[in-house]
């Protein structure tokens, strides 16, 4: 299993003081050059517009330029583009990529996403335009690296007779991958014969499993819409290793990672939805643990009465101004293998679950919330040096 890093370039409003825009982008690259040096796998870069806080990752092909250029073997990914026409087109999509490519000595990995809701308003995109878009520019992309000449007829586009310049540096092209949270994400990756990049955010490993399931029955039989076929999977979750256990809570981590859960559903604008859809899984996994997606869809389905879960009832506690301890945010968090944070034991122990599911990269979501610099810098190294040689020995 490759050990990645993942990046929002992501900071709480309180602790942005004058010049702290600024220094968020030097801390970001310090940290890519680290994680270089220690072996990491490959630099996620999100693509979020108008989120203050959430994200200031707004043009993350410039970021991952900038990590590209001052780095020499770790990958760089965009996890992932979105695709909708409005906000980027695919010709423009193939266009930078095969430049990032170049720049980065084919070390490309390219991810595509449908948005949300906020970008979908601030862009003018309609929900059902998103969908059948991000499709048409997975099937759109690879013919433009690889053919001459390339053409397209839809209501969506039209491109006649042009010739996309430059090509990628790899070849046939860089890996494909596709953002996705719902069984219907996982199935649409595997048709496209395309690399799944998944979050664990508040999803029980048992369900990762099943929308797993779900993904290699499709990709088994999936006609590619690249060259080659990538069927790898990528799992997002919080990382935050320290010396001890002790430290680990005395560092804030996991309230730093419940303070991102909660600005997840503030800008996505689900609070609702996502709140029940935690609890719905909670009490899927407790009554049926062999089939928790089968049991979250028939309690969905029944639009049932459920108590609140410990994580549900503790954010809606934190986000109504309540002081929550590092003690009880770590104790709630960390019952469940989705949070890793802890000592290089409980972490190693932690990452080997995601391992024996068969997850091929874990990106490690480590520049969490008010997380300072240093902490988050001695984290890096931690797993740098004591996790990585286990996961993915050179």
């Amino acid at each position: 299993m490759k050990i990645d890093m993942f990046c929002e370039m992501i900071k709480p409003k309180e602790f942005f003081g004058e010049g702290q825009e600024h220094t968020l982008f030097l801390e970001t690259l310090a940290q890519a050059q680290l994680a270089d040096e220690l072996g990491y796998g490959c630099w996620w870069q999100v693509e979020h517009h108008a989120a203050p806080q959430f994200s200031y990752s707004s043009a993350p092909e410039l970021m991952l330029t900038a990590i590209a250029r001052s780095t020499r073997q770790m990958r760089v990914g965009h996890s992932a583009v979105l695709a909708p026409v409005r906000i980027n087109h695919p010709l423009r999509i193939a266009e930078r990529a095969a430049f990032l490519d170049h720049l980065s000595e084919g070390r490309l990995e390219l991810g595509l996403a449908r948005a949300s809701v906020p970008e979908w308003r601030v862009f003018g995109i309609e929900p059902d335009d998103a969908r059948r878009q991000l499709q048409q520019a997975f099937e759109m992309i690879p013919k433009m690296w690889t053919q001459e000449r390339f053409s397209w007829s839809s209501p969506d586009f039209t491109i006649k007779d042009a010739t996309v310049v430059p090509k990628p540096v790899q070849k046939p092209h860089p890996r494909l991958w596709q953002a996705a949270v719902t069984p219907s994400g996982f199935a649409q990756a595997g048709r496209n014969g395309v690399g799944v990049l998944l979050t664990t955010i508040a999803t029980p490993i048992e369900a990762v499993v099943e929308m797993l399931g779900v993904y290699r029955g499709e990709i088994q039989r999936c006609q590619p819409v690249g060259e080659t076929v990538n069927d790898q999977v990528a799992l997002f979750t919080f990382v935050h290793c320290a010396e001890t256990e002790r430290e680990a809570i005395e560092h804030g981590a996991a309230a730093a990672a419940a303070w991102y859960i909660n600005m997840v559903f503030t800008f996505f604008e689900a609070r609702e939805v996502m709140t029940r859809t935690i609890d719905e899984m909670a009490a899927a996994v407790s009554r049926d643990p062999d089939s928790p997606l089968a049991a979250y869809a028939r309690l969905a389905a029944q639009k049932a009465a459920l108590p609140k879960s410990p994580l549900t009832s503790m954010l809606d506690r934190m986000m109504a101004g309540e002081p929550v301890s590092n003690e009880e945010v770590y104790e709630t968090l960390t019952a469940d293998a989705a949070v890793i944070i802890g000592d290089v034991a409980s972490c190693r122990k932690k990452m080997q679950r995601y391992q024996d599911v068969g997850i091929d990269r874990l990106m490690c979501f480590q520049q969490l919330g008010h997380l300072p610099h240093e902490h988050i810098m001695k984290s890096i190294r931690l797993v740098g040096e004591h996790l990585i040689p286990v996961f993915d020995p050179k």
